[in-house]
Parts: structure tokens; C-alpha cells; sequence
């Protein structure tokens, strides 16, 4: 039997409808377009048990010492994933900030003599971050790390890092941002005063000063709006950034490097809490979309270190072996960045 034109019209049309709505089921979205919240949701809940396996791992492993990789950033990204609607293990996150209480509390009397820890302004630092997260109270103790805070390095325009453990613990920025914020959320109104002068001298020295790396330029965006800097600082600290995303969607650590989730995920959180960048913006966008692209099956993400070990390895539970500790940390700041995405549920 012969087609008629009309016919043969028909036909051909039909296929070329089927073979457009094939393309748009199968072909994966561009960088530029939205992640569904499904995408974004199904990426939290598959990282959100490995963080909580790892933070239970160090805390068990670590009997006497706080991580800011394995306890501080998880719990920063199971706290935002819970106002995003996720179930976490509630008892775990009572566990641990106690645990962090109870380890700041052990060096109370170093710390009112302007003595530290291990990892001096980083881990106080850190550690007092971890303790708001969790929804800890001021007291004694967190007096105590503050004024540990406010004599340690009194005589610099800002706060050193006192390990070279990059890229997390090696900033000036970073430590600047860590100690100050404990600072801002735990100080005392007896300390206020000397608190401004030293918010005053860091923000003197942030203006100026310029960063070499994209920790630097994460941390630096934060301090700027920790301290209420002008919005035209903070916007070119923003733009800075911005001009850094890769045409994958992410940020690499360093020029030479390739995008990881560990750059990608400070950014992101940075961008998005300090650089006034939305959620639906076009460049979050393609962030979220590298994030959850690179994810393994598992819910885990694999960052290599560059960071010379000096403390004797252990596995937490967390994957990928001797990189698992910037790994987990990644995991943390990703985890956190995807959150954010999602309306805030009561």
C-alpha cells in the first residue's frame, strides 16, 4: 500500500515529536539548568548516614580530641539538612557536641592563661563553631576559650594558623574568621570592649589585604561580612570568586588543580551565607550540578589530600582511605551547599 503525502506528513511528524521528547527524557540537563529537588534531596540523604558514621568513627577513635574535618563541618551540614526537613540521628548530635563541652572544658585552666591546644586558634575556633551549630549556651567555658582568643597573637593585626595542613589549616584568613566569629558568638560583655579593638585592627588588616588561594578567598568574603565591612568590599570579594568557577561548574583549590568538592562546597556555602549569591542563581546552579555529578554511588565524595600527615592515621568509617579526612570534610561544606538550596521547613 502507497502512503499518500498527507500520510507520509503524519508519519514523519510523529517521529520527530517522539525523538524531541526521547532527547529531553534522556539527555542530562545542562550546567546552567536547575538540579530538580529531587536530585538535590536524594544527594543529602545519601551523605547525610556517611557523615554521621565518620563523626561517630572519630569520636570513638579520638577519645580525647575534637576534629574540625569529622566533628565541626558534619555537624554544620546535619544541622542545615534538619531545617531542610532531613531526619538525623538527634541522640548522635547531643553525643557530640557534649563531647566537644566536655574536651573544651579539659583545657578551661590553659586557656584563661592565654594557653591553648593542639592546633591552638584553628581547633578553639572550629570547636566554638561546632558548639553554636549544635545549639550550645555560653558559659564558663566558652568564656574561657574567648579569652584564650583575645590573648593568643594580641600583639598581630590578625590570627596565624599554627599548622600546615592545607587546605584547611594553613590561612590567615581562615584562623581570622574562626577565632573572630567565636569571639562575636561566645564573648562576654566584660570582654566587648577589648573584642572591638580587635575586630577593629582585623578589619584594618582584611581591607588591605589580599588573597593568594581559594580558601583564602572564601574566608577572607566571611570575615568581611562577620565584620560588617562596606557592601563594596564585600561585593568585589563576591565577584572575585565568582570569576573563579570552572566551566565543569566547580572551583579547584589552587590554579593548577582541578575542581574538587572541597573548593566547590566552601564557595558555595561562602557565596551563598556572606556574598548575598541566591540558591537559584545561575552560578549556584551549576555548582550544585558539579556537586552532585561527582558524588560517588555511595553518597561520598573523593577529594585527594595535599596535606603532609603528622598524626597517626585511623579509619573513621568515612571512605577513601588516607584521603578520607578532607574527603569527610568536603562531604561537609557539599552537603551543606546542596541544603541550603531547599526552603527552610518548620
Amino acid at each position: 500500500m502507497k502512503l499518500t503525502t498527507g500520510t507520509a506528513s503524519t508519519a514523519t511528524l510523529f517521529l520527530a515529536a517522539w525523538f524531541i521528547i526521547y532527547g529531553l527524557l534522556t539527555c542530562p540537563a545542562s550546567a546552567e539548568e536547575a538540579p530538580t529537588a529531587d536530585a538535590v534531596r536524594a544527594a543529602v540523604t545519601k551523605s547525610i548516614p556517611l557523615l554521621e558514621l565518620g563523626a561517630k568513627g572519630s569520636l570513638e577513635q579520638r577519645k580525647q580530641c575534637f576534629t574540625c574535618h569529622n566533628q565541626g563541618l558534619p555537624i554544620q551540614a546535619l544541622t542545615v539538612a534538619r531545617t531542610r526537613g532531613f531526619k538525623i540521628d538527634e541522640e548522635h548530635m547531643k553525643t557530640q557536641v557534649q563531647f566537644i563541652a566536655d574536651f573544651l572544658a579539659r583545657n578551661k585552666a590553659n586557656y584563661l592563661m592565654g594557653k591553648g591546644q593542639g592546633g591552638q586558634i584553628d581547633t578553639a575556633g572550629y570547636a566554638l563553631w561546632a558548639l553554636d551549630n549544635g545549639g550550645r549556651a555560653p558559659d564558663e567555658t566558652t568564656a574561657a576559650v574567648t579569652e584564650f582568643l583575645l590573648q593568643f597573637q594580641n600583639d598581630q593585626e590578625h590570627w596565624q594558623p599554627q599548622s600546615r595542613r592545607p587546605p584547611s589549616e594553613q590561612s590567615v584568613f581562615t584562623s581570622s574568621f574562626v577565632a573572630l566569629r567565636g569571639l562575636k558568638t561566645f564573648g562576654t560583655p566584660e570582654q566587648k570592649e577589648r573584642i572591638d579593638a580587635r575586630t577593629a585592627r582585623v578589619t584594618k588588616w582584611l581591607l588591605e589585604a589580599r588573597p593568594e588561594d581559594t580558601e583564602d578567598r572564601v574566608f577572607r568574603l566571611r570575615t568581611l561580612h562577620l565584620v560588617g565591612a562596606p557592601e563594596a568590599d564585600r561585593q568585589a570579594a563576591s565577584e572575585e570568586l565568582l570569576k573563579a568557577q570552572r566551566e565543569d561548574g566547580g572551583w579547584a583549590q589552587l590554579p593548577d588543580l582541578s575542581s574538587d568538592a572541597y573548593a566547590t562546597g566552601t564557595v558555595l556555602v561562602a557565596l551563598h551565607q556572606a556574598g548575598g549569591v541566591a540558591g537559584d542563581s545561575a552560578a549556584y546552579r551549576k555548582g550544585l550540578n558539579y556537586l552532585i555529578s561527582i558524588q560517588k554511588p555511595d553518597g561520598s565524595w573523593h577529594v585527594v589530600s595535599r596535606s603532609k600527615p603528622f598524626q597517626t592515621h585511623f579509619e573513621s568509617g568515612y571512605p577513601h582511605g588516607k584521603d578520607q579526612f578532607i574527603s569527610m570534610a568536603a562531604a561537609g561544606w557539599s552537603t551543606t551547599a546542596l541544603a541550603l538550596s531547599l526552603p527552610v521547613e518548620k
